[in-house]
């Protein structure tokens, strides 16, 4: 079975931990004593209902808020597939925990609530998973048991939304009715909107197509772990072990290592269960070589004719992530970029982006907590990088506060020279 990680977003209220806990109730992956605690919370709160929700929100403010705070990971799986849910928050100020969540989806759930149509926050999130190149976006039109199951509230929204997505980088589009508080049109059909003649929710995530979404044709493979011998008696063994971010190597394949730009061939690939014929990501691997080459944690292996930039001067869509300090031009940091960890200056902020309006701010002299914005980094050392746009992995980094080792910002990668 191949696995789909999703990320629900939306505005505050719109029932997307309850749609989780919904599809984790009826696809039977909770247990018993769990839903004997959400149900002993569910009536110490006033409720009638067991209110599916609390299966998520598992921060004690969240319960007592009712809301969702921190990103929340849930893992189930069906016959057909198996499933890593980031449940994100829906208030503005934790736009960053949003960003974390959908950085590594598959495919995002928007929830807008039917009685409210599209808000500020439905359109914002909606951006931001545009923005992170998620490939797959399913627009749940939630608590249509409020609207009657009214037809022409969901055509009216859906409208709506098709014509914003219109102005957005959205690859693939499927718009759903629900109800996440009863279950209609989330596991099963619903019998309450005949007029509704696709899938239900989990049909669509069970099978929606994910695996030409990778890339398989730039080889990237980026170094974490020289493997030698540990003992004296050990036969020479070196390997170079770490996750393939993209294409397919296998045993023969001429190779590049940068940043030295050394070629060689691929001796072999093994894993924790025995030697492959071949590696694709997201696989965890082992790499040998047919020549003994100086290489080390942070290096990168490649094709000849097909290799990343090799820059230190990149340009970048920044969402800074600080509460204490924020971005300015000047500022130095240290850029995590795949395994390689460099210095790098600010060299310039070119504009911060109003993700309401998709306005650009050209007079901003910093980038102040969950604001998004254009910068030019230069770093010390040059990074093995892509375009975000063509790879998701070695297009993507994380800014690091030196003195404090905090993650400060998240950043992906427009320009590279």
């Amino acid at each position: 079975m191949d696995l789909l990680r999703f990320a629900t977003a939306g505005s505050v209220d719109d029932g997307k931990s309850t749609l989780i806990g919904r599809l984790l109730y009826d696809s039977k992956a909770i247990f018993s004593d769990q839903l004997a605690a959400v149900e002993a919370t569910s009536k110490a709160r006033g409720d009638d209902y067991t209110n599916l929700a609390l299966l998520t929100d598992g921060l004690r403010a969240e319960r007592e808020q009712g809301i969702t705070i921190d990103v929340a990971y849930r893992y189930f799986a069906t016959p057909r597939r198996k499933f890593i849910i980031a449940d994100t928050p829906g208030h503005i100020q934790y736009t960053r925990n949003m960003v974390t969540g959908a950085s590594t989806a598959d495919l995002a759930l928007i929830l807008v609530d039917a009685r409210n149509g599209l808000v500020e926050q439905s359109r914002r999130h909606a951006f931001l998973c545009s923005l992170l190149r998620v490939p797959h976006m399913v627009l749940c039109v939630n608590k249509m048991d409020l609207v009657d199951w009214s037809e022409e509230v969901f055509t009216r929204i859906r409208q709506e939304f098709t014509a914003f997505a219109t102005k957005l980088d959205i690859p693939d589009l499927t718009v759903i009715p629900i109800s996440a508080l009863k279950g209609d049109n989330v596991v099963t059909r619903s019998s309450a909107m005949p007029w509704y003649e696709g899938p239900s929710l989990l049909h669509h995530l069970e099978n929606v197509h994910i695996a030409s979404d990778r890339n398989l044709v730039d080889v990237r493979f980026p170094v974490q772990y020289v493997i030698r011998p540990q003992r004296e008696d050990a036969r020479d063994y070196r390997g170079y072990a770490g996750q393939i971010a993209s294409g397919v190597l296998k045993p023969g394949d001429e190779v590049m290592v940068l940043p030295s730009g050394f070629t060689t061939t691929v001796a072999g690939i093994d894993t924790a269960d025995g030697p492959v014929d071949q590696a694709f990501p997201p696989m965890s691997v082992t790499v040998r070589l047919a020549d003994e080459l100086d290489v080390s944690r942070g290096d990168m292996i490649c094709r000849p004719n097909n290799q990343p930039h090799v820059a230190q001067d990149i340009e970048a869509m920044v969402c800074w992530m600080d509460e204490q300090r924020p971005m300015r031009p000047s500022g130095k940091y240290l850029i995590k970029h795949t395994t390689r960890t460099v210095r790098a200056l600010v060299r310039h902020l070119y504009y911060r982006l109003d993700i309401n309006t998709l306005h650009r701010d050209e007079s901003v002299e910093q980038l102040a907590l969950n604001e998004i914005g254009r910068v030019r980094l230069r770093t010390t050392q040059p990074l093995l990088c892509d375009e975000y746009r063509r790879n998701r992995t070695t297009g993507g980094f994380v800014i690091i506060d030196e003195g404090t080792n905090r993650t400060v910002g998240a950043g992906i990668i427009v320009d590279a020279a």
